[in-house]
């Protein structure tokens, strides 16, 4: 039997989803399944595994970044009819952008990039700087302390913070009027400043006297260059647009899916096993047509699948759950794993052990199916137990950092 017959789906907020979705995908060519296994997340039982390192996902971040700002810069030169070449440069750019935070800083804040404690702290600082999110230093202290101990999704988890303030979704709250809260802020100006203002602050309120100046000069100079060679066109569509708006559409929406809340009838909440619970694989794509469909209504269903795959669950793997997100779940139970940057293979080896007393893992497939999950979990908490009036201490002008999270 394979890990994926093993393996149950996400149960108790949603409909569960079959195992056997990958397994469907068998049928297509050999060639095929090496990309389905790093566009779903999820391996067949007896793949080959392929070696990723910490350092290949950082080149990888780096490369897609350039990659992505040089068609920009092509497109926006070139103009008329290239102008469409920059919808491939930003989704690069912000693909990079968003392999950089979710894999490189966030590993790097758990000391766990190169295992190297002043190369790590150094590189995260670099990244925080770059990206114009939390401060490094603080990012740190507050994710290991709050996010992945006693805390997790209580009203210290500053990934509830975000949800109970920063979006306004409330526990008890119909999953329906989450989704349309949810989408009414990704298009919202007003949310899109103060998120991007809240970005700002985070990173600057920490920030040592060297590292703010150095920031703050460094911002000083790309402006002044932009002005005086003409080319502040080129800094604001290339990289400021996918640095914010585009980032933060991206944020928001893996903010939505990283954790469920835990159901009002778990009095036990405590222990490592716990924990596991609350976290969820995200595998990406869905099963393959059915075999046995007429030959006309057959063509029909595999142009759909095709279409749905590159234009529906590519764009999410790629710009939303980037990296390692889709095995968020391997990273809360192994944190310190020092073979996290083979996420897919490690995380389908750990799922197919059995131990008693062990929470197996679970899974959804698709992002809106995991977006759904995690708001049916929240209506059905507890409201006194997330009441958001028992957070009047937060810091609202702040609170975007938690988005980060």
């Amino acid at each position: 039997m394979s890990t994926m017959a093993q393996e149950p789906a996400a149960s108790g907020y949603g409909p569960v989803v079959s195992d056997e979705v990958r397994e469907s995908m068998r049928r297509l060519p050999a060639a095929f399944q090496l990309p389905l296994t790093l566009l779903t997340g999820k391996p067949l039982a007896e793949q080959r595994r392929i070696r990723f390192t910490p350092t290949r996902h950082l080149l990888n971040a780096v490369f897609s970044m350039l990659v992505g700002v040089v068609i920009g810069v092509l497109a926006l030169r070139i103009s008329g009819w290239a102008l469409v070449m920059l919808l491939p440069g930003w989704a690069m750019t912000l693909h990079g952008m968003r392999n950089l935070r979710m894999m490189i800083y966030h590993q790097c804040a758990h000391r766990n990039m190169w295992g190297r404690r002043k190369l790590d702290a150094a590189l995260g600082r670099f990244v925080a700087a770059l990206l114009v999110v939390q401060n490094f230093r603080q990012y740190s202290t507050e994710h290991v302390s709050e996010h992945h101990a006693l805390h997790h999704m209580t009203l210290r988890d500053p990934t509830v913070q975000a949800f109970l303030v920063g979006l306004r979704l409330h526990a008890g709250m119909p999953s329906r009027l989450m989704w349309r809260r949810v989408l009414a802020k990704l298009f919202s100006p007003r949310f899109h400043l103060a998120f991007l203002i809240g970005r700002v602050r985070s990173y600057a309120q920490s920030c040592g006297p060297v590292e703010r100046v150095c920031a703050i000069a460094a911002a000083v100079a790309v402006a002044a260059v932009a002005i005086a060679t003409g080319t502040w066109l080129y800094l604001a569509v290339v990289w400021i647009l996918p640095l914010t708006v585009f980032y933060q559409i991206s944020n928001t929406l893996r903010l939505c899916v990283k954790h469920t809340f835990p159901r009002p009838d778990q009095t036990e909440r405590r222990g490592h096993e716990y924990f596991a619970t609350l976290t969820n694989a995200i595998f990406i794509g869905e099963a393959t047509p059915d075999r046995d469909l007429r030959a006309g209504r057959r063509f029909a269903a595999w142009v759909r699948w095709c279409a749905r795959m590159l234009c529906v669950h590519f764009p999410a793997r790629y710009l939303v759950l980037t990296g390692d997100t889709v095995c968020h779940d391997f990273h809360h139970r192994q944190p310190m794993s020092r073979r996290w940057a083979d996420y897919i293979f490690e995380r389908a080896a750990d799922a197919a052990k059995q131990s008693p007393g062990r929470a197996p893992y679970r899974h959804v497939w698709g992002l809106a199916q995991a977006m759904d999950t995690v708001f049916r979990s929240l209506s059905a908490a507890d409201p006194a137990e997330y009441d958001p009036a028992r957070l009047a201490a937060v810091n609202r002008r702040e609170l975007f950092a938690a988005f980060d999270d």
